[in-house]
């Protein structure tokens, strides 16, 4: 490992001072390697992060939790955002830039006539829930996938603990979510339109449908559309959660491949590269509801989020950004799948090909998971088992990487014959789900 440990010492200190660490579970140290994972980053451009002791790594891991779809420091992200601050980002006044994003928003989403603006992507989706339930009239909420931090997403384990397990992170407790709330999230799973009919037909006051288009598996033939027919058949309003997905795969939401509407879309993450932005895209019977219920916020005004959205949005456009993407993430895919066969490992590998997931299927897959991390640091990658591909990275950068995960695989499966992937870790496992810190 590395002689200096700056991140580390800070890490600890920062575990003290701030519940969990940090602010997103994803980015805590005990996630990936701990004891030796960086932590913090002093500088980032492109696919390469620098930590605190001056290391240079190159990222192919979460690239800003799949936030930053163009690079690090994109520089024409930045220079609208600069000349932005330059000009003043809050006054008493609006920004128009806010006006200009929804009018784009809107275009680029032919179904949708209004558009609402938070900061956070876990926002937007509790001010879509809101507006959601006042224009249904309806309390309870069916959904499937990763929805964020909300009393209205976790409520769904005051019935049940593993009631996320699928969905979120296992151990999650409901700890602070208000007892009243049992009952009124419920859960189906994805591609399963038989669980989905039969939360209507046994709950007559869902109003609400939320879902991912997709995530790591395609949707079966019908199943979107026909989601679409059960909110319609029970004046539910659909929305899709396109906070990770949106924009990676296609110039807006990826709903738009799938030829399938919602009444609202909520995006976030790549839709401003790294910069704090999230929009809540919909039809104007649904958003009008948003004037009679208060959703209201002081920052959800200031003007650098909207800028990044537009620098973001035109750059995404010019450059056939989704394209590259497919291409560069195809090659990320079938590496790691040739490399697999090669070593005889039992690796699956998932899609899309913008946000690639790699699974070590064996009873100590967190092992061998936290060996490969701790092993491909020593080779200057922040790595993982999920790949966010950016329009930062590069066919070659694929191939270097490929280059140093084959090396690493033949260790891994040298460990396994040998059972001495425990020796070789030189830290704890890494955590799996939701785990307090001490």
């Amino acid at each position: 490992m590395k002689k200096k440990f700056t991140g580390q010492k800070l890490w600890k200190k920062a575990k003290k001072l701030i519940p969990g660490g940090s602010q997103l579970l994803s980015k805590r140290a005990e996630m990936f390697l701990p004891e030796f994972w960086p932590a913090y980053f002093d500088k980032a451009k492109g696919i390469s992060v620098w930590d605190l002791d001056g290391n240079r790594y190159t990222d192919m891991s979460h690239m800003g939790i799949g936030a930053c779809i163009l690079g690090y420091s994109d520089p024409d992200v930045d220079k609208a955002v600069k000349n932005a601050v330059d000009k003043g980002v809050a006054s008493t006044l609006n920004c128009p830039e806010e006006v200009e994003l929804a009018e784009l928003l809107c275009k680029l989403h032919p179904w949708a006539d209004m558009v609402k603006f938070t900061r956070s992507g876990g926002e937007a989706l509790s001010v879509a829930v809101r507006i959601a339930r006042a224009a249904s009239g309806k309390d309870k909420i069916a959904f499937c996938g990763y929805h964020g931090w909300s009393d209205w997403y976790l409520a769904a384990n005051l019935s049940s603990e593993s009631h996320l397990d699928g969905h979120l992170l296992p151990g999650l407790e409901p700890l602070g979510v208000p007892r009243g709330l049992l009952g009124t999230a419920i859960p189906f799973h994805y591609n399963n339109i038989d669980e989905l009919e039969e939360i209507f037909k046994e709950n007559k006051d869902v109003g609400v449908i939320v879902l991912e288009p997709i995530r790591h598996d395609e949707p079966k033939k019908g199943f979107l559309e026909n989601v679409r027919l059960i909110a319609k058949k029970n004046k539910a309003v659909l929305i899709f959660d396109e906070v990770t997905v949106g924009f990676r795969l296609t110039q807006g939401g990826s709903h738009l491949l799938y030829k399938v509407d919602p009444d609202i879309a909520v995006f976030g993450k790549a839709i401003s590269n790294g910069y704090a932005m999230a929009a809540i895209v919909g039809k104007k019977q649904i958003m009008d509801f948003a004037q009679r219920t208060f959703i209201s916020s002081t920052a959800w005004t200031e003007r650098i989020g909207p800028t990044a959205a537009l620098a973001t949005i035109g750059k995404l456009k010019k450059y056939m950004v989704q394209e590259h993407i497919k291409k560069v993430g195809n090659k990320l895919i079938i590496g790691y799948r040739k490399l697999a066969i090669r070593h005889s490992l039992n690796l699956e590998v998932e899609g899309p090909s913008s946000m690639i997931s790699i699974n070590f299927k064996y009873p100590k897959g967190n092992l061998i998971k936290t060996f490969f991390v701790q092993q491909m640091l020593k080779r200057g990658y922040l790595s993982g088992t999920s790949t966010y591909i950016t329009y930062a990275h590069s066919e070659k950068s694929v191939r270097d990487y490929l280059q140093n995960v084959d090396s690493v695989f033949c260790q891994i499966k040298e460990a396994l014959d040998s059972n001495s992937l425990e020796r070789n870790l030189e830290g704890p496992q890494a955590h799996t789900g939701f785990a307090r810190l001490t």
